[in-house]
């Protein structure tokens, strides 16, 4: 039976990540992808923090790009829902997430942010394995594996990302992307309040990544399962909610930390912000579920 707080959690996990690509989930779109695209009258896209390589030079993306030059299905019935709420995020971001994300900044040094994010990655690592299975992707999925266990042990549960540092790195996968390997259309482009952007097809890969999370059920539960037992118990649902909203929270102030300045220059060059976000999001999307 899914508990309430699962809905919560949905709300909670990722509030004020705004413009920003998700979590902890793959496909968000790079900070080097969105500084460095050419420039197009005064557009620039939001960047979203990675502990993963960022895409090299000759395969950067164009967030401005037209539909049949590789940007995705530019599907987005709902503009004038989703711009509202995507301006809401914003203004959320800039009157709370951002004061936050400085004042943490100054008192938390860079190692120790790279190496929190770092952590975060590494506790995702069932949803990247289990969708690299689903897509038959076998090389992919014994990359995850060592990642995991090299990053777990001798990088001090993640804290380090050694696994990177000697070249053991595969794309990220989701349950979104797993989605679409399997034919399932994007959908419509759709913004929704304290969440990063998605298509219909990726909100449902996300609902569906936090399932094949085995933390979300068997070590802080915010899905309970019938004779399932669990690390924290059913029962203390206040803890579970607690430790989940806290650590989200604080994954998200760490991420926006790490991206002050460059999220300040995007969003200082650009007058259609919103349009910029979804072209590479949806570029992005296109591109990951293609490789």
């Amino acid at each position: 039976m899914m508990s309430v707080r699962l809905l919560a959690f949905c709300l909670l996990s990722v509030v004020t990540m705004l413009v920003t690509g998700c979590a902890g989930k793959s496909g968000t779109v790079q900070p080097q992808e969105l500084t460095d695209a050419k420039p197009v009258a005064d557009k620039a896209p939001s960047p979203t923090p990675s502990s993963r390589p960022e895409t090299p030079p000759d395969e950067l993306l164009d967030p401005f790009a037209s539909a049949d030059e590789g940007a995705g299905e530019e599907y987005d019935p709902w503009e004038p829902m989703n711009s509202n709420i995507f301006e809401f995020n914003r203004q959320v971001d800039r009157f709370i997430l951002k004061p936050v994300a400085k004042g943490y900044n100054f008192v938390v040094p860079d190692l120790v942010q790279v190496g929190i994010g770092n952590i975060f990655s590494n506790l995702r690592f069932a949803p990247r394995f289990l969708n690299n299975v689903f897509q038959g992707k076998v090389k992919g999925a014994g990359i995850e594996v060592g990642r995991f266990l090299i990053n777990s042990t001798v990088g001090l549960a993640g804290f380090f990302d050694l696994a990177t540092k000697i070249d053991l790195v595969t794309p990220e996968e989701d349950f979104g992307q797993t989605l679409g390997f399997y034919g399932v259309k994007p959908g419509p482009y759709l913004v929704l309040p304290l969440l990063p952007p998605f298509t219909v097809r990726d909100f449902t890969g996300y609902v569906g990544d936090i399932f094949l999370n085995p933390i979300n059920w068997l070590a802080v539960p915010i899905i309970e399962v019938k004779n399932v037992p669990s690390i924290i118990a059913h029962k203390n649902r206040m803890t579970s909610s607690i430790i989940q909203t806290g650590s989200r929270a604080g994954e998200i102030v760490n991420i926006r930390s790490r991206n002050l300045e460059k999220y300040q220059g995007v969003e200082e060059a650009t007058l259609d912000l919103y349009t910029a976000v979804r072209n590479a999001y949806l570029q992005t999307r296109a591109k990951a579920i293609r490789e």
